[in-house]
């Protein structure tokens, strides 16, 4: 039997452990961490008699709120069309559904989330991995990206490429791509004829800010955007996912084709929740104040454990967006292999990227998903730290950490770090030093 997502088998394994009492520092899973908002409940519990079947498509409301969500996000004159957005119990399964139903192989950056590989294997399609660069993740290099679509596609059972899919903020990087780094990229698929799937379910979590350039502002006519509720408004539990279609001759072949595919596998988001959807994504006052509380609180604590990984001699891009940290200690050495920082000698680390996670868990009691998991390279010694499970245990300090201006001086919050400290000193030992 195949196995589950690894993010969601990391958590339900170190959810049990927690069950149990083990002191755990949970970090292996990207849920957002911050309560729900009152006014998002008190839409819901209005709108719980709602029992019927709704548009497949979706309610006219939500995805004119979708589209507008968009065009103020610079999107007017490609995708924030209400005609062309769809709705659908979480943008994951719109994720599945745009791969089902488009030509071609996938071609991933390196790494990028679980789920895409993944969903790309369900479907059977190929994967071409192309490592991102050393700026920041989520696109892939854009050399490398020309080097691999100029060989010849097929040989010897080699991907035929027709998807490329990009994500900023990225996860598991947490950067964002610049705009130049970003039209590069882009130009490099449309030349190859590739259509881009946009995952922008971070988009509004930049730390500072700033709205990311989208390919669809890029590469309108072939780029398909994917959003949701799950990681702004921490609603990862409703399901809401939005996708908006390229207003071009693709556009209207994929809405037919999702359509189709939508009505026979999910019918539709449910009704409740679409008026969930047409009240957040129209963005009231109060929703775009929590965001940007959210946005804050991410950032800081981000930033704090960057801090930590970097004195322990981890090599980690620095956090630009979403709570996500991508440390690489492979320089520091694996048992029986001289260390490579500085004049330091091994540290005896574990030989590679699921070893290392399973050390931290089961030795430093912190919770980690490998670098593997993610399509990198095993012997990377790579992993994901989510840091938005540190914000509290409950609502109230979940509250407390959102509205605090300091929130990593929070005792529950501190204690955290701490333990985070001292766990990847443990593990490095002598070598966590920075360079």
């Amino acid at each position: 039997m195949a196995a589950i997502s690894a993010t969601l088998a990391a958590n339900e394994r170190i959810r049990a452990r927690l069950a149990r009492g083990e002191p755990l520092q949970h970090l292996a899973f990207g849920e957002a961490g911050i309560p729900v908002h009152p006014a998002l409940a008190e839409v819901l519990r209005r709108a719980t008699g709602r029992g019927g079947y709704p548009s497949v498509a979706g309610d006219t409301a939500a995805r004119e709120a979708v589209a507008g969500y968009l065009g103020r996000r610079g999107m007017t004159a490609s995708h924030a069309d209400p005609d062309h957005v769809l709705l659908a119990p979480g943008s994951k399964s719109l994720l599945y559904a745009v791969l089902a139903v488009l030509p071609g192989d996938v071609v991933l950056p390196q790494p990028s989330w679980v789920s895409y590989a993944a969903q790309a294997a369900l479907i059977g399609k190929r994967v071409l991995h192309v490592p991102v660069p050393a700026e920041a993740g989520g696109v892939p290099d854009p050399a490398l990206l020309e080097e691999a679509l100029s060989r010849t596609p097929g040989a010897d059972g080699s991907p035929r490429p027709g998807i490329l899919v990009l994500t900023s903020p990225d996860n598991p990087t947490g950067t964002v791509a610049g705009e130049a780094l970003l039209r590069d990229v882009c130009a490099v698929a449309e030349r190859h004829g590739l259509v881009i799937v946009s995952d922008q379910i971070y988009s509004d979590l930049t730390h500072d800010g700033t709205v990311p350039t989208s390919p669809g502002e890029l590469v309108p006519d072939r780029t398909v955007v994917t959003t949701g509720l799950s990681k702004n408004l921490a609603l990862g539990g409703w399901r809401i996912g939005a996708v908006a279609l390229p207003r071009s001759p693709l556009g209207i072949s994929l809405r037919d084709s999702l359509l189709q595919l939508a009505s026979e596998v999910w019918s539709a988001l449910p009704g409740p929740m679409q008026e969930v959807a047409a009240y957040a994504f129209a963005e009231p006052d109060d929703l775009v104040a929590h965001v940007e509380q959210a946005r804050r609180l991410h950032g800081t604590v981000a930033r704090a454990v960057h801090t930590i990984l970097l004195d322990a001699g981890a090599r980690c891009r620095a956090p630009q967006g979403g709570f996500y940290l991508y440390p690489d200690f492979s320089s520091l050495g694996t048992a029986g292999t001289p260390g490579s920082i500085g004049t330091t000698p091994s540290v005896g680390l574990p030989a590679d990227a699921e070893s290392l996670a399973e050390t931290l868990l089961s030795k430093h009691g912190i919770g980690v998903l490998p670098g593997s998991a993610f399509g990198d390279d095993p012997s990377r010694l790579t992993f994901r730290a989510a840091t938005s499970l540190l914000y509290g245990t409950d609502d109230e300090q979940r509250w407390a950490a959102l509205h605090d201006p300091d929130p990593v001086r929070l005792p529950w919050i501190s204690e955290s770090l701490d333990r985070l400290r001292a766990g990847f000193a443990a593990l490095t030992g002598a070598a966590g030093a920075r360079e």
